[in-house]
């Protein structure tokens, strides 16, 4: 079962959320998080990304960075640009990115369903992101950003969300890319009881984003109960922050692919390679794949469409017909050399949000040789591999809109 609780958010006064509110601190660079913040001091990136008040110089996994995004949330707190919630509660929170709506509970979930395998997940972490991740949220002592979960469609619960809107929000405000954001606290006593005895009659829960903060808040949990003699389980490092969605309303987009170089191929034969294994046309258009085994390719100025040959979709594993797992396993790896893309620095990933010009772009700069677009995967795709144990290839799923940071915080002591 899904074991959720109500918390005591530290959250922004009204007339200052769209100031704090911030992207996620891994969907940027850090020029680009200096950039976004800019002259705001409320930003949240201040404390999600703290080497942006630090010398460009300095590691921005290094010690001294979780240090500062420390004393950046106390000096938050002392200017009350973060307050304190006078009792637990959940949130309902609402995000609208032009047609598609979706709308989540905000709460607080068990490590220990992360760690029996109540909460799923569909991909490896790497050893060093979970590390850092680990170090800050243990420095902060906070999750300043939630992780982003799905549930199985279940008609009570998106009742009691949908009617959240019956009511004017805590918060309504929409962001520069044109999202608008909605936020109602969950007060009421008995609502709080109900919503927690029907999460306990959800047996799974699915990472859609955020399994590295996940992981890390299960080895900050495992640190704080060795370093507490008086350990009960209900202590507030037993949980982590949360945001919920009914798999229905989610968009997962495309994450596209950028090479940095053919390896060691020129353009014939690096065209005839790929032919082995897919269909390969020249298009005139910049291409979105509109169905699965389709992709889209972009090399020396030129669009191609690629369609895997039947072979290619008619054999092997769940996994292995994923388009992910096709364009992986019979182009990046035999032909361009990728054998490991979650280490490999020649590979790069692009959210689908960035669009079919931020992949022109990269080539025609030069910095990289070949892009390739993708078709998305889909949600149940996720949740039947998950629900299988199987993991999927890094940088499968591109959700949007993204939650934003800094409308809830949570305390771990």
């Amino acid at each position: 079962m899904a074991i959720i609780r109500p918390f005591e958010a530290l959250r922004p006064p009204v007339h200052l959320a769209p100031r704090v509110a911030a992207l996620p601190y891994d969907v940027m660079d850090v020029e680009e998080a200096r950039q976004m913040a800019g002259e705001n001091s409320d930003s949240f990136l201040h404390i999600s990304r703290p080497e942006i008040d630090l010398p460009a110089s300095v590691d921005p996994h290094a010690d001294e960075v979780h240090r500062q995004g420390k004393l950046n949330l106390q000096r938050f707190i002392e200017r009350k640009v973060l307050i304190q919630e006078a009792a637990p509660c959940y949130y309902i929170y609402r995000q609208r990115m032009g047609s598609i709506i979706q709308t989540g509970l905000v709460a607080c979930s068990a490590v220990d369903d992360y760690v029996t395998g109540a909460i799923k997940k569909h991909e490896h972490t790497r050893a060093d992101k979970e590390e850092d991740r680990i170090k800050h949220i243990d420095t902060l002592d906070a999750n300043d950003e939630p992780v982003f979960y799905i549930f199985r469609d279940n008609p009570e619960v998106e009742t009691i969300l949908s009617e959240a809107s019956y009511e004017p929000p805590d918060y309504n405000f929409t962001t520069n890319d044109g999202v608008s954001h909605k936020l109602w606290v969950v007060a009421d006593p008995y609502l709080i009881d109900h919503l927690t005895k029907l999460f306990s009659n959800i047996p799974t829960l699915y990472v859609a984003d955020g399994h590295h903060r996940s992981a890390a808040a299960a080895k900050v949990r495992d640190l704080r109960k060795a370093a507490n003699p008086n350990h009960t389980g209900n202590e507030e490092y037993n949980f982590f922050l949360t945001v919920i969605f009914p798999e229905s309303q989610l968009n997962i987009m495309p994450y596209n692919r950028v090479v940095k170089d053919l390896n060691g191929l020129d353009a014939a034969q690096f065209l005839a390679s790929v032919a082995t294994c897919f269909e390969v046309t020249p298009v005139s258009a910049p291409l979105a794949p509109e169905a699965r085994h389709q992709f889209g390719m972009y090399l020396g100025g030129q669009w191609y469409q690629l369609q895997a040959k039947p072979e290619l979709t008619d054999e092997g594993s769940t996994v292995g017909r994923l388009d992910v797992s096709i364009l992986q396993n019979h182009l990046l790896h035999p032909v361009l050399g990728i054998e490991n893309p979650r280490t490999d620095k020649r590979i790069s990933f692009v959210g689908g949000i960035r669009g079919l010009d931020e992949l022109v772009r990269l080539v025609d700069s030069g910095e990289y040789a070949v892009a390739f677009s993708m078709h998305p995967t889909g949600i149940k795709e996720l949740m039947d591999l998950a629900d299988d144990d199987q993991i999927m290839p890094p940088k499968s799923t591109w959700f949007e809109p993204k939650l934003r940071s800094g409308l809830f915080v949570h305390l771990l002591s």
